[in-house]
């Protein structure tokens, strides 16, 4: 971990701070570097923040807290996406209305339980664009919407705590971009528009990464997208829902899970969100084993690309079919 915390956390300085040297000369050097330092955004996401804000990074609260913040550096916010992602999406995985990661615009259909309508038809094929988006969107606007959301729920909690939060989540964004925007236009050669375009192209490739790499774990042919009864209870037990909602894949590729912080074993996050995911490849085989013994799914697709295809056919299915909503 401490060597993948290194790793990534370069990966996303160093690139910035070279072009912000004003050594570099050559718009496809400023771009090579802007996509890079997206990668290494990436790689903070599921590697390093992912496993601190669950907890899981060191058995030491304090060392989780700080690395917790990696998340802000990127322009993201620790505390809204606690909420977010901790709470909501693990406690109602695929649950329409509970799951904030399948809560999705109108022209976006990621549950059988949302409305369609005659844009859906066509998700599958832009898709694509939207989740390259969606973390130019977390940046500027969606940590604002969220914190009025999970206040107004009540899940942010304390006195004046809207208003601490949105100023802590306020000046983090402005270190974040004076970082990827300003240092780079007050300190290279670079012109206006090119250097928003490479901060574009950083966006569209850690949105892309990270979008794919959680959306083909759960909206997916197989999962199951369980609906609430009258009291807005779920039967059934914990641990089986998260067995019949979420789907790995690659399990064999171990430079890619190290690469993506072992989130393509997403049964085995879910069912255990406390365990770090170096551990994830060791118990996967007890899992599954497990889940045959009492007959219980077992989703895992063999390669990334199977998983993607998979996802295309979902959301192809989602845009078409009426599909009649499931209890779990």
């Amino acid at each position: 971990m401490v060597l993948k915390t290194i790793f990534m956390l370069s990966v996303y300085f160093v690139p910035v701070l070279l072009v912000s040297s004003g050594l570099l000369s050559h718009t496809w050097q400023l771009f090579a570097c802007f996509i890079l330092s997206g990668f290494g955004m990436a790689g903070i996401g599921m590697g390093i923040m992912h496993d601190a804000i669950h907890g899981t990074y060191s058995s030491n609260a304090k060392i989780n807290k700080l690395l917790g913040y990696t998340l802000n550096m990127v322009g993201a916010n620790a505390n809204v996406w606690r909420v977010q992602h901790n709470v909501l999406h693990h406690s109602f995985t695929n649950i329409h209305e509970g799951d904030d990661d399948i809560n999705a615009p109108a022209f976006l259909r990621f549950s059988p339980n949302v409305k369609k309508n005659k844009l859906h038809a066509y998700q599958q094929w832009y898709t694509w664009f939207f989740y390259g988006l969606s973390t130019l969107s977390w940046v500027t606007t969606k940590d604002f919407i969220r914190l009025n959301r999970y206040h107004k729920m009540g899940l942010i909690k304390g006195k004046n705590s809207y208003r601490n939060h949105f100023l802590k989540i306020l000046g983090w964004k402005v270190v974040y971009f004076a970082f990827t925007l300003g240092f780079p236009l007050i300190f290279s050669p670079f012109g206006f528009w090119e250097i928003l375009l490479a901060f574009f192209a950083l966006h569209f490739v850690t949105g892309l990464c990270i979008s794919l790499v959680f959306q083909t774990a759960h909206i997916m042919p197989d999962v199951v997208f369980p609906v609430v009864d009258e009291n807005g209870m779920i039967e059934g037990e914990r641990l089986i829902h998260q067995l019949v909602t979420t789907c790995n894949y690659a399990p064999k590729s171990r430079i890619f899970s190290w690469m993506i912080g072992g989130l393509n074993y997403q049964v085995e996050h879910h069912l255990f969100p406390d365990i770090c995911h170096v551990h994830y490849r060791h118990i996967a085989p007890i899992v599954k084993k497990t889940a045959a013994e009492f007959q219980l799914p077992y989703y895992s697709k063999k390669s990334f690309f199977e998983a993607l295809k998979a996802h295309f056919q979902m959301l192809h299915h989602l845009g078409t079919v009426e599909t009649v909503p499931v209890k779990s």
